[in-house]
Order: C-alpha cells, then sequence, then structure tokens
C-alpha cells in the first residue's frame, strides 16, 4: 500500500499555533481551559496545544487524558481523572488527532455529560468529513476529503517519523 505525506513535522507545528491562536480568541474572556485529549496522538496534539496556549493565553489551561478502547464498539463508563470541581464552569475542548466518524469522540463526551462545564468544544488536527455520529469540529488544523478505504495515520509522539500520512 503507497502512502502519501500530506503534513510535514514543520507544516503540523504550524497547524497547532494557528489552532491554539483559535482556541484563544474564542475563549479570551474565559479563566480557565481544560483540554481534553484522547489516549494515543490526540493526548499528544493536546499537549502541544496546552504548551502553545500557555505562551499566549493569561488564562489557566489544564490537561487531562481520556483513555478509549478505540476498536470496541461500546466503552465502559469513564471517570475523569480529577475531582468534578476541576472542571466545573470550564470550557472543556476534546481533542484528537482525526475526526473520522465522530465515534471516538462521542465517547470522549460521555464523562463530561454529568459535570456542569460552561461548554464544550472540539479540535482535531485532520477531520476527514465521514460523520456517523453528530460531532462537528469547531477548531480544525486541515480538512481532508478521503475515502472509506484510505487511511490517515497522525504521527505525533515518535519525532523522527513526525507527520500526517495517507495509506
Amino acid at each position: 500500500m503507497a502512502v502519501t505525506p500530506i503534513l510535514t513535522a514543520t507544516q503540523i507545528q504550524q497547524k497547532i499555533r494557528r489552532i491554539a491562536s483559535q482556541l484563544y480568541e474564542t475563549n479570551f474572556d474565559e479563566k480557565a481551559l481544560v483540554l481534553a485529549g484522547v489516549a494515543g496522538e490526540g493526548y499528544e496534539l493536546a499537549r502541544r496545544l496546552a504548551d502553545e496556549l500557555r505562551q499566549i493565553a493569561p488564562f489557566a489551561v489544564s490537561l487531562v487524558q481520556l483513555t478509549i478502547d478505540k476498536t470496541q464498539t461500546t466503552q465502559p463508563t469513564m471517570a475523569l481523572p480529577d475531582p468534578v470541581a476541576d472542571y466545573s464552569n470550564k470550557v472543556v475542548v476534546l481533542i484528537d488527532d482525526v475526526l473520522y466518524s465522530g465515534r471516538t469522540l462521542a465517547f470522549s463526551l460521555q464523562p463530561f455529560l454529568s459535570v456542569p462545564v460552561r461548554k464544550i468544544q472540539v479540535a482535531v488536527l485532520v477531520n476527514r468529513n465521514h460523520p456517523r455520529y453528530p460531532i462537528a469540529a469547531d477548531f480544525i488544523g486541515l480538512e481532508l476529503a478521503t475515502t472509506l478505504n484510505e487511511h490517515i495515520e497522525v504521527i505525533l509522539s515518535d519525532k523522527d517519523r513526525e507527520g500526517v500520512y495517507l495509506r
């Protein structure tokens, strides 16, 4: 199977910087932002966004990792790693590397549905535009039209191979 590079490490960093700026512009009047990254490359994206936001935004930025088994069609109830008060009345940004069908991000909503958050937003590096669930990204690095047979691989945690690839 052929591998086509879509984004280089430099281009990814530019996208991350732009998403961080958009998050700040949209939430400039907030006191705190919670970035909830899906374990794996989604969490790495969230970590990098948190680093960028801490450089430009005056509000507090906290980082949470959401562990989801993407191979399962259902998920056990997820517990938040911190007390509910740490999320109450704050903007939560769900973050994953790729938005494909919306299933993973729909599962990511679950632990926050019983918390009185101010608002939930979604940020992704790549949006593939194949929705099966009513999840839309508010902040997108790259919109990419793909076929159902194609696969997007995002590598952020391996500096030697960092990039976005179409397989």
